[in-house]
């Protein structure tokens, strides 16, 4: 059974940073895609950015140049730095888990989530 465990989330000022880590179980992390969805109260759930297991990235056009998106195979984790947040980031942040790049975009029948968890970004 596959885990996905986030951390790092908080409250930040704006202009401020954040790195949100999620750490995996199982053996499959490495060949697999990740990604951090978010969800704003009210708001559809967006991808926030994903990474491939050859490390291809994608970005959600708002977060472009201030988040970066990483994976360490070795210790089943990937990570997304925050940096220069604003209050529109607030949300919960999901850490997610599939087979394909196209599912991970898509948001559609991804087969694992994390619990999520809070980032609030105050102005």
């Amino acid at each position: 059974q596959v885990q996905l465990v986030e951390s790092g989330g908080g409250l930040v000022q704006a202009g401020g940073s954040l790195r949100l880590s999620c750490a995996t179980s199982g053996s499959i992390f490495s060949r697999n895609t990740m990604g951090w969805y978010r969800q704003a109260p009210g708001k559809q759930r967006e991808l926030v950015a994903a990474i491939t297991s050859g490390s291809v990235t994608n970005y959600e056009d708002s977060v472009k140049g201030r988040f970066t998106i990483s994976r360490d195979n070795a210790k089943n984790t990937v990570y997304l730095q925050m940096n220069s947040l604003k209050p529109e980031d607030t949300a919960v942040y999901y850490c997610v888990l599939a087979r394909y790049r196209s599912t991970v975009l898509a948001g559609t029948n991804i087969d694992y989530w994390g619990q999520g968890t809070q980032v609030t970004v105050s102005a």
